[in-house]
């Protein structure tokens, strides 16, 4: 057959029957081993490219741990033909998205682009696969070094219980073994990486025969694989490409240790216990008991644990099969102040007692009804079906090993289940880790071993000393049958067309919003009743948060139990969440048991059961949130942002979670009041997307049309501070703190004012992705920190909001606030034609990702109706992007990025950075605590 291909079977997975759930593909393997996937899907102008190189932080070797991972960050680089920061400045600029992840196994790249970008992506994709490495200097290896240690600044060593991982690894594999290190790897080893090692991990592991590609979307099949041939036929083979064995670990007795956490507040035990390799016969009965033992009221664990022994709020427990070697977790976060040992006990008489008693076969049913939903869920983009197939590919040799293992998830039995308990949990030697607050570690459980954990310094690892210069670097191109210098052109224009919305009111005044889309049999609704937060009395914040937690427990006909039950026997999923502006139900379930999950939504809102019992554990949860938020140095960023921009006496200034002492005196009576109150239909939107018509939408609000009586509610008036005329600049500090938190933000317009599609125009070249500035300049051009952002966030009863954020090395705080404002305080006087036209090319043309799945299509119209949206409000933002001019960009700038009317916070190292930050007159920092009072302790 012609195209250089090898072997070319056409497979289906589409089966007659029902019962089996699968995706249609086409695979090719070219003659230089790259294994193609094709799966054509036309129901919206999009593809996406995947592609799976079979090589993961498991390929490593002692001593240059983190490489998969840090050679990952190197091809989004430059190659030979596609030029320094292509992928971060191009991929958006065509209007798509794209990110790249390695885990222990593997490492995958990917895009979704309108399909008019297609070729420009394989043109890419080849170039970093095939001609790559003459593309790499000293000064583009040395540059990237500091990224990568700053994602695990922010990743690990910035987190509480960051370093678990990393105990667990060395304490259960041997050295040696290929999962001794944590993916992310050792930053003294990242540091010592030379261009040989870049050199040789390419030429070993790269290869097109040790990958997958897949492209699935609005693909004609004849074209795309004259493209694939052209662009990656002619990379030769080369490399390792032998998978590797199974190589289980094996304890010869438990190990125990502890550590003191700077960032914990909370006591967290976790047990690891050495299991199988994916896909062993013993994985699915692994996974399916990961679920039984912790997930909902039955399980031994939480009835044990959280009820019995009132120890935890909460327990989880999962099974992780890779492709060497597996472990069963067991994981508990205690309440403050409660000893490990302790719950070290409990959690083994609750194991003697699931040994003893078994457990009820409806949890492995309630397993098994969600496969399907999960599996329609997992393929509802074209990146999720392109990662299916890619996934299955590569680890089990076709994709069409999807049939096999939803197969095998159905065949489990409760045999199965305890048979696997026994094996590999029940009085198995395990890994013991006891993570304590900092000063703490009496509460370890004893005998505990003090965990080796290299903590790196605050000024540990400085900037990389760039020992070449780029002029002196000169690119030896890789020969070609064409000239790959040349950017293909776009292809013909997509054609989008925007969903069909309908709408209607019920008698009740619940605003009624809904999109008919029929590709797979899901149907995912939400309801919005508005106020949320907002409604929240100042004396009593956090009752609206309690509300969602306890509507979600059982009804007046159904204990907490039984309505687990109820969803589970659906495969449905139900939830129940508050907001600063609204509280909302969210369902996701199949199209045939739509009307069975709404009546169970119409249960939950009808006929609360106020159990008193859930309460109490949701008090005690609550409060061991707001513990764990304290440590958090986002959440904390957040939280005395909100209180600066909004002010103490805006119930927004306070976070809608609450204080530990107001939730301590909040009670089931408060609950009620509000529920009476507030909990009403006229306030409430109904959206419903998927494969459900309008009528049946409608009918299956059934009571809550008929029987749920409107009420008036007014919403509280509150004064929003005006926007100040000086930049003020607050610090937190954390101590240690091994990257500074830098959140920048003010108030702006009404969401539904044509300002803020300005501004969100306005914004595209300076924050919106890694083609912005402060993305380009803080990550690839001075290495400060992983990621810098901006963006405008839309309210109901406040003005909009503008925020621009990072987080930076602790040691680069200074340098990186000068940055942003730098960058930021420049923006009007920089912005060129250029950049216009890049961002009226990037904003029409992302348009075609606007309506690709539910999850999209719900959105839509959660802003129509939350914020006062006309149906056509992406048209009227497309039209403010193509009447832009550089005088109307600059004119926004000017009113809304100028920094003197912006808020600062800084959360970080207090002794190592705020003098640094000092300044005389506006703009010298304040020193707050964690809640953005005034500092007492200075």
């Amino acid at each position: 057959m012609s195209l250089g291909v090898l072997l070319a079977a056409c497979q289906t997975g589409e089966s007659d029957t029902k019962d089996e759930l699968s995706l249609d593909y086409e695979k090719i393997i070219l003659n230089n081993g790259l294994e193609v996937i094709l799966h054509e899907d036309n129901s919206d102008p999009i593809v996406a490219v995947s592609i799976l190189v079979h090589v993961g932080s498991n390929r490593e070797k002692p001593g240059k741990t983190g490489f998969a991972h840090y050679f990952e960050h190197m091809l989004f680089q430059r190659s030979e033909n596609v030029p320094d920061g292509g992928f971060f400045k191009n991929i958006n600029e065509w209007g798509g998205t794209f990110n790249g992840g390695t885990w222990t196994d593997g490492t995958v790249y990917y895009e979704v682009v309108p399909k008019d970008a297609l070729e420009k992506v394989l043109w890419m994709e080849s170039d970093r696969m095939g001609f790559f490495i003459n593309a790499v200097s000293l000064a583009s290896l040395e540059g990237e070094k500091p990224v990568v240690q700053n994602e695990k600044r922010q990743r690990v060593d910035n987190q509480p219980y960051g370093h678990t991982q990393s105990i667990i690894l060395k304490a259960l594999y041997p050295e040696g073994h290929p999962y001794n290190w944590t993916v992310i790897g050792e930053l003294e080893d990242l540091q010592n990486a030379t261009l040989d090692d870049v050199k040789e991990f390419y030429e070993q592991w790269y290869g097109p025969n040790n990958a997958t590609l897949v492209i699935a979307g609005d693909i004609d099949r004849d074209k795309v694989m004259a493209m694939v041939e052209k662009y990656f036929g002619e990379i030769p083979s080369r490399g390792i490409d032998t998978p590797m064995k199974p190589q289980p670990a094996a304890l010869d007795e438990t190990k125990t240790f502890y550590y003191e956490d700077n960032f914990a507040q909370l006591p967290e035990i976790r047990f690891t216990f050495p299991t199988v390799e994916q896909f062993n016969e013993d994985q699915w009965a692994l996974d399916a008991l990961g679920d039984i033992l912790s997930e909902g009221k039955r399980a031994i664990l939480y009835k044990e644990i959280v009820e019995g022994a009132k120890l935890a709020p909460s327990v989880s427990s999962y099974n992780s099969s890779n492709e060497l070697a597996g472990t069963f977790t067991i994981r508990v976060r205690a309440n403050k102040g409660t000893g490990l040992d302790s719950v070290r006990m409990v959690i083994d008489q609750a194991l003697a007692k699931f040994d003893q008693e078994g457990f009820d076969v409806k949890d492995l049913d309630r397993i098994k009804a969600g496969i399907e939903t999960n599996f329609y869920n997992g393929i509802s983009s074209v990146l999720g079906k392109a990662f299916q197939l890619a996934q299955y590919n590569e680890y089990a040799g076709t994709p069409d090993f999807v049939k096999t293992d939803l197969a095998k998830i159905k065949a489990v039995t409760k045999e199965d289940v305890m048979r696997v308990f026994r094996k590999y949990v029940l009085g198995q030697n395990r890994i013991v880790t006891n993570f304590v607050p900092k000063g703490e570690a009496d509460l370890a459980i004893a005998g505990a071993i003090l965990a080796d954990i290299k903590e790196e310094g605050i000024n540990e690892y400085g900037q990389s000393e760039i020992i070449e210069e780029e002029g002196d670097f000169t690119i030896i191109k890789t020969a070609s049958s064409f000239d790959r210098s040349k950017e293909p052109d776009f292809g013909e224009a997509p054609l989008v067309t925007p969903p069909t919305i309908w709408t209607t009111t019920t008698g009740n005044g619940i605003d009624v919003y809904g999109v008919e889309a029929n590709e797979l049999p899901l149907v995912n609704f939400s309801m919005r009743i508005m106020g949320g937060h907002y409604l929240d009395d100042l004396n009593k914040i956090g009752v609206a948060n309690l509300m969602t937690d306890i509507m979600m427990e059982g009804t007046a006909n159904k204990t907490p139990e039984e309505l687990e039950d109820a969803i589970g026997q659906l495969g449905a999923n139900l939830s129940m969440f508050t907001s600063d502006e609204y509280i909302q139900v969210s369902g996701n379930c199949l199209s045939r048991n739509f009307e069975a999950t709404m009546g169970l939504v119409q249960e939950i809102l009808l006929e609360p059961r106020w159990d008193e019992k859930e309460f109490d554990r949701i008090i005690n949860q609550t409060l061991q949130t707001i513990e764990q938020r304290e440590t958090n140095p986002n959440t904390i960023a957040t939280v005395v942002m909100n209180k600066k921009l909004y002010g103490e006496n805006h119930i927004l200034g306070h976070p809608s979670i609450g204080y530990e002492d107001v939730v301590n005196r909040i009670t089931m009576d408060d609950l009620k009041a509000f529920y009476e109150s507030y909990f009403v239909p006229n306030v409430t939107n109904y959206h419903v997307a998927g494969k459900v018509t309008q009528k049946r939408a409608v009918d299956a609000l059934g009571r809550l049309a008929t029987e749920w009586k409107e009420k008036e509610v007014i919403m509280p008036a509150y004064d929003v501070p005006a926007v100040g005329q000086d930049p003020q600049v607050y610090f937190v500090d954390i101590p240690q703190a091994k990257q500074s938190v830098i959140r920048i933000a003010r108030l702006t317009v009404p969401s539904d004012a044509p300002a803020y599609n300005e501004i969100m125009v306005a914004n595209d070249r300076l924050g919106d992705g890694s083609s912005g500035r402060l993305f380009q300049i803080l990550r690839e051009e001075k290495q400060f920190t992983y990621g810098a952002y901006a963006f405008p966030r839309r309210n109901v009863m406040v003005p909009s909001s503008f925020t621009a954020f990072s987080s930076v090395k602790s040691s680069t705080t200074k340098d990186a606030l000068d940055t942003f404002k730098e960058v930021i305080g420049s923006y009007s006087d920089t912005y060129t034609e250029e950049d216009l036209k890049k961002t009226k090319t990037a904003m029409i043309k992302e348009n075609a990702r606007n309506f690709e799945t539910l999850i999209d299509l719900l959105g839509i119209l959660h802003n129509i109706s939350t914020y006062d949206l006309p149906q056509d409000y992406i048209d009227q933002e497309q039209k403010t992007v193509t009447n832009s001019t550089i005088k109307s960009i600059q004119n926004t700038v000017n009113k809304y990025f100028d920094l003197s009317n912006y808020v600062f916070v800084i959360v970080g190292d207090k002794a190592t950075q705020y003098a640094q930050l000092r300044v005389d007159g506006p703009g010298d920092p304040v020193l707050v605590d964690r809640y953005g009072n005034a500092d007492e302790s200075i």
